[in-house]
């Protein structure tokens, strides 16, 4: 079987590591919520490397929010909202539904950039991928 690639494994939220366990146990829009794995369930490599680990993920999910609001701000203009003070409130709607809309997405791609590009000393060892 040939190993997935990187991108492939950050797309599919698998262990940096093995590339083949899942780093959440849930789907993204699952009603139980989001969970992280404490421990990848094929190479058991511990996901929260020290208490606290996952609040950098905080800072991760702000670029990615700050990014996607001046995305939805610049096509509402591109698409013909008038940028005016009469249309302040609706530009607010759609930055903050935005946000609310992309939510699940930033809370488990975060995690998972901070685990694949941010965490210095874990790389992919394709000797923990074999059954």
């Amino acid at each position: 079987m040939k190993p997935i690639s990187k991108l492939e494994a950050v797309v599919s939220c698998k262990c940096p590591r093995c590339r083949e366990g899942a780093i959440f146990s849930g789907s993204m829009l699952s009603l139980k919520g989001q969970v992280t794995n404490e421990y990848c369930p094929h190479c058991q490599l511990r996901f929260e490397r020290e208490p606290g680990f996952f609040y950098v993920a905080m800072f991760i999910s702000y670029a990615m929010n700050v990014a996607e609001m001046i995305a939805l701000a610049a096509g509402a203009y591109f698409f013909g909202l008038e940028l005016t003070y009469e249309n302040l409130w609706a530009y607010v709607a759609i930055t903050i539904g935005g946000v609310l809309l992309f939510a699940p997405f930033n809370y488990r791609y975060s995690r998972v950039m901070l685990l694949h590009w941010l965490t210095p000393g874990l790389k992919y060892m394709p000797e923990t991928a074999k059954p």
